[in-house]
């Protein structure tokens, strides 16, 4: 029924547009020179009928076009901020606004004066809305002298975390969201973070990086099977256990290919941290821009300070790289090179620090057995050993 309906608009609209077109001819007196000897009466029945009948014709294709593009315009609409919709909404009001004021003059022209009107609002128009959504927040800073939109905003900063994401205007510089990637999502130290409380607001998960761990967990490869599904595990068990709230992300970036580059557009848009342990994409979202939470600057940050001279007892687990040199282990996986630590193997012994070493993989930690320290006489002990007595 609602299709005959639009059908029959598109056939009343074509055999208007042929009613105008010959009256057009009419008035310019093209029709003698078109060899058309008709009289007027009858060259308005004939174009109204042609001009309807292939309306007719062509209206169910017509349609289903239309029904594609909206569709098209749905899915694009979703992935676009609140923000962006909002600015592009209004500077296209104002495009058009702008438009109606210059649209009386080009109205008093003859014939071709309402084409010109109407592509003078399609070209406000448009460039209001290009405009609006590239200046958003300019155009929506206007808005704060109204009261109505000034409480509003204050009311958008005391959201809940937990509220969905799309129902938010202030998304863009909200700072409690946190995109989460493959390899923090992989790792799955982030599972025990968020258990702890320390991590606040919403975690991001976009659909390109859930898509990626799908492929990841259907790999043929076992380890990298074994990933992908822990990673999935690890979303769930997040989502389920905790009561921080897991959001999937739908929008995308089409033209770009990379993840990397996906997450560090993301963060720009939404204007929220990433939250990774990957070394490269770090420095290149920092280069960008982008906020970065890295798992390993904060597993290393809670290691224990350790100063040359302390005292501490450490069980040497296995040989050193270098002749009778033995290797300890903290509790947070700290290594500890005990120099002349070979021989206490499996026991437990008391060791002195002497230096401390900050490298990228971490911190190593120098010590000597207490006990020799003590046997070793003070003229042929080195500064670092005399400081490390006292």
């Amino acid at each position: 029924m609602i299709r005959n309906l639009i059908r029959g608009i598109i056939t009343l609209l074509f055999g208007a547009l042929g009613f105008y077109l010959d009256y057009v001819l009419l008035r310019l007196d093209l029709l003698p020179l078109l060899k058309w000897n008709f009289s007027p009466v009858w060259t308005y029945v004939s174009m109204i009928l042609l001009f309807a009948c292939f309306g007719f014709l062509i209206a169910p294709v017509s349609i289903r076009s239309v029904l594609r593009l909206m569709r098209w315009l749905d899915s694009r609409l979703t992935r676009v901020p609140t923000h962006d919709l909002m600015g592009g909404a209004i500077g296209g009001i104002i495009g058009l606004i702008i438009s109606s004021l210059f649209s009386n003059s080009f109205i008093s022209i003859n014939f071709f004066g309402p084409l010109l009107a109407v592509l003078l609002s399609l070209f406000l128009g448009y460039l209001g809305l290009t405009i609006g959504m590239k200046r958003k927040e300019d155009v929506l800073g206007f808005l704060n002298f109204i009261p109505r939109f000034r409480d509003r905003g204050d009311k958008q900063k005391e959201i809940k975390v937990g509220q969905n994401l799309e129902t938010e205007d202030t998304k863009d510089q909200n700072p409690h969201y946190k995109i989460l990637d493959t390899s923090v999502i992989i790792d799955g130290r982030i599972a025990d973070i968020v258990k702890t409380g320390f991590i606040e607001g919403t975690l991001l998960v976009p659909s390109f990086v859930l898509e990626e761990l799908r492929h990841i967990a259907d790999s043929s490869d076992l380890l990298k099977r074994n990933r992908g599904r822990r990673g999935l595990d690890i979303l769930n068990q997040i989502s389920k256990e905790t009561a921080i709230m897991v959001h999937i992300h739908e929008q995308d970036f089409e033209d770009i290919n990379e993840v990397d580059s996906k997450l560090v557009r993301l963060g720009q848009v939404l204007n929220s941290p990433l939250l990774t342990n990957d070394y490269n994409l770090n420095k290149v979202a920092e280069l960008q821009g982008v906020k970065v939470l890295n798992i390993n600057e904060l597993a290393n940050s809670l290691k224990p300070i350790v100063l040359p001279g302390e005292e501490m007892l450490v069980q040497v687990m296995k040989e050193g790289k270098e002749p009778g040199q033995g290797v300890a282990y903290l509790d947070d996986g700290t290594m500890i090179v005990v120099d002349t630590g070979r021989r206490y193997m499996g026991q437990n012994v008391t060791v002195l620090v002497t230096s401390v070493l900050q490298t990228a993989a971490g911190r190593m930690i120098f010590a000597k057995p207490k006990s020799a320290l003590e046997k070793k006489p003070m003229g042929l002990r080195s500064t670092d050993e005399v400081n490390a007595i006292g």
